[in-house]
């Protein structure tokens, strides 16, 4: 099954558009969780602007332009638009713009999204003050960068992402042991926090027979040791079948996922943004997730999960037992997620909020602080 059939927001082919008011970048040659991101908005995004992507295409954004064609159609502005905006969230996109406007002239204005939740070093700091705007996707990456023009929190499908009729019946389908299903989902690696969630496992599941974890994800060949120390620390434990790896599955089947699990874990030691816990949450599980990213802002404690230190592991297996000691209270913790992600974080609100920010841009108004600069 393609995403194109999963995702309700792709719909037929679009009508080619000659003279794009907005340009947006994906020039990475892999597909990452920024080419996710870029790809979840940009049906929405085509309903509000005369747009290119440019760079490689996107599976639920098949139409892409060159570099090369887009520098040409920025040689004038557009019509009925003072100029164009190229939206960039990386950072050589920002330095392909930055050249584009400042040594070849031409009419752009550049919008940055910024997620990161540290200080850059010198040269990304110099590039992000060269932006006409920048979008931060929380509150404390805003605190960190010049010229934030609005905090525009990533938001979440929830027509793609969404609840089952019954979990206790996705569940069962699996045919794994127990009752209901504890995961983590994402990349096999110590950044994402993959041992901590195994070590609380380790020490949880004895005391909690109903539960089973599955770990979601691929893993690097360069990760491949740290996953064999693991699988060696869970057999030694003798619970094998009950903490199983999954390896990588099909986009398509994430969802699934999503409404097979009761909990979901995001045990990150550092995360940008973190919008697994969104999709969890819209897929009305319960979550529990350390406190990096903009997780504190998703998660409202005790009433659709938990929060631990990161890279705590007595910190996150406290935070799972206040979870697993209380099953009967799952059912109300999955309507606390679906409601707050279907309120607080919607993918129509992302998608208006970033056109608020173009609108003031090409009504004239200045975002840029007064001397660029780091």
């Amino acid at each position: 099954m393609s995403s194109e059939a999963a995702n309700p927001h792709f719909g037929s082919a679009r009508a080619a558009v000659s003279d794009p008011e907005l340009i947006v970048t994906n020039l990475h040659r892999n597909y990452t969780g920024v080419s996710t991101t870029i790809g979840v908005l940009l049906p929405l995004q085509a309903d509000r602007h005369r747009l290119w992507l440019v760079g490689k295409p996107l599976p639920d954004f098949r139409s892409a332009h060159s570099l090369l064609a887009a520098l040409a159609a920025s040689r004038r502005p557009p019509a009925g638009r003072p100029f164009r905006i190229w939206h960039v969230r990386r950072n050589v996109e920002l330095q392909v713009a930055w050249l584009a406007r400042d040594l070849l002239r031409l009419p752009i204005r550049i919008v940055f999204t910024s997620v990161a939740q540290h200080v850059h070093s010198f040269w990304p700091r110099f590039l992000i003050a060269q932006a006409d705007a920048v979008i931060a996707t929380s509150k404390r990456a805003a605190s960190l960068r010049p010229n934030v023009a609005g905090i525009v929190p990533h938001g979440v499908d929830t027509r793609f992402f969404r609840p089952p009729a019954d979990r206790a019946q996705e569940w069962a389908e699996t045919r794994l042991p127990g009752r209901y299903g504890i995961g983590i989902l994402g990349r096999v690696r110590r950044g994402k926090g993959t041992d901590l969630f195994v070590e609380a496992m380790l020490r949880l599941l004895p005391r909690f027979p109903d539960f089973t974890a599955v770990i979601v994800g691929p893993c690097k060949i360069r990760d491949r040791a740290f996953k064999a120390g693991l699988v060696a620390r869970i057999e030694a434990a003798g619970l094998s079948s009950r903490i199983r790896f999954l390896g990588e599955v099909e986009w398509a089947e994430i969802p699934a996922w999503y409404r097979r699990l009761s909990i979901v874990v995001a045990a990150a030691r550092y995360e940008p943004y973190g919008v697994t816990i969104l999709e969890a949450m819209a897929s009305g599980a319960a979550v529990v997730a350390t406190r990096t990213g903009n997780y504190e802002a998703m998660i409202e404690e005790d009433r659709n999960g938990f929060l631990a230190e990161p890279g705590d592991a007595d910190s996150l297996t406290a935070a799972l037992e206040k979870v697993m000691s209380q099953p009967d209270r799952l059912p109300a913790m999955s309507a606390v997620s679906r409601q707050r992600a279907t309120t607080l974080f919607p993918l129509e609100g992302e998608a208006d909020g970033i056109s608020k920010v173009y609108e003031t841009l090409w009504q004239g108004k200045d975002l840029r602080p007064a001397a660029s600069g780091p």
